[in-house]
């Protein structure tokens, strides 16, 4: 194992709980996309959208991954799910690694990892009643079926915040806000242990955001779920999550809790992200960081530390020598050579 690995494994063991397995413990995570060009459509580079991500989920927990657009955090969540297959590394559920099982011994832990995306309107079928929807994955693990499984949907309906008499209607009658509980509902389901949430609320008004963002909470309080929970919005991860890793071209740069996060962020981007969030007061005033030039290419990304290139206190050694994370205070790591 290199010693990002190693590194990234112990800064997850460091924020877990002692006495309790992780609901999910992925380990050295890559995935490498082929980029093909000519005629017999040969392989002329890779696409690194993951490259060597660690970390631990524990129960009843939230990790918030968050990060520009483009470094990797929705194919983090669907390569854990095995909705995408992974380069290299462990995906471990309840330890078990799953990236090594065939999809017949898969089955059973798709039952325990549903995902919510982004999209409530797409990621519903515009010619299946909501009440089919939602009844879906019941049917297909043989959970239930006809009354059964008609009861249980309602009880899933009203269990998110929708009415039984809303089971017959078509996703296009429903706002955005409904659609997406549709979408939570859907992912209650079987009874999962683990959800993962590919910015289940960036689509929708701010003033919905906020009742689904408590709905996933009121959820997680009374199920015990566990909740992978990617964003770019800070306000809303801050508000949601335990702990917090920071991506940034697909490595994490930065993994801790919230408070020690938002109050004393150690990498420079996870600086300059926090110094782009507004402020709703409009008397206080707070010096911006602003980044320079464009993120690079996942195809062809810079040797060293990936983000020196728009680092303002960049070194040689940044240049050429990739860091590794590093515990700079109780739970806090950091991958950064200045720290």
């Amino acid at each position: 194992m290199s010693d990002a690995s190693t590194a990234q494994t112990q800064s997850s063991n460091a924020g877990s709980s002692a006495d309790a397995a992780p609901v999910l413990k992925v380990n050295g995570l890559k995935k490498h996309f082929p980029v093909k060009k000519g005629l017999l459509s040969r392989t002329v580079g890779q696409v690194y959208a993951v490259d060597g991500v660690s970390f631990e989920i524990g129960a009843g927990e939230t990790l918030g991954l968050v990060g520009e657009s483009g470094c990797g955090k929705s194919t983090v969540g669907r390569t854990v799910l095995r909705l995408i297959e992974p380069t290299a590394g462990e995906i471990e559920v309840y330890g078990v690694d799953i990236a090594q099982l065939d999809k017949k011994e898969l089955r059973d832990y798709r039952r325990q990892m549903q995902i919510i995306f982004q999209d409530p309107f797409s990621s519903l079928n515009p010619r299946m009643s909501a009440g089919d929807i939602v009844g879906e994955p019941l049917m297909v693990h043989n959970i239930a079926q006809g009354k059964e499984r008609e009861d249980m949907v309602a009880q899933l309906f009203e269990r998110v915040g929708l009415r039984a008499g809303q089971l017959t209607s078509l996703p296009h009658q429903f706002s955005g806000g409904q659609r997406q509980r549709i979408g939570i509902a859907r992912a209650l389901a079987l009874n999962p242990k683990l959800i993962v949430g590919d910015e289940p609320v960036s689509a929708l008004d701010v003033s919905i955001q906020a009742q689904v963002i408590n709905l996933l909470m009121d959820l997680q309080n009374e199920l015990g779920l566990s909740y992978l929970f990617i964003a770019h919005d800070l306000a809303v991860v801050e508000h949601i999550s335990h702990r917090v890793a920071v991506m940034y071209l697909g490595r994490i740069v930065e993994y801790t809790d919230k408070k020690s996060l938002f109050t004393r962020p150690q990498h420079p981007y996870t600086e300059a992200l926090l110094s782009a969030v507004p402020i709703p007061d409009p008397e206080i005033k707070r010096e911006k960081v602003i980044l320079q030039g464009d993120v690079p290419s996942p195809i062809n990304p810079p040797s060293g530390c990936h983000f020196h290139t728009r680092c303002p206190y960049a070194t040689e050694q940044c240049r050429v020598e990739t860091p590794v994370l590093k515990e700079q205070a109780p739970g806090h790591w950091v991958s950064c050579h200045l720290r």
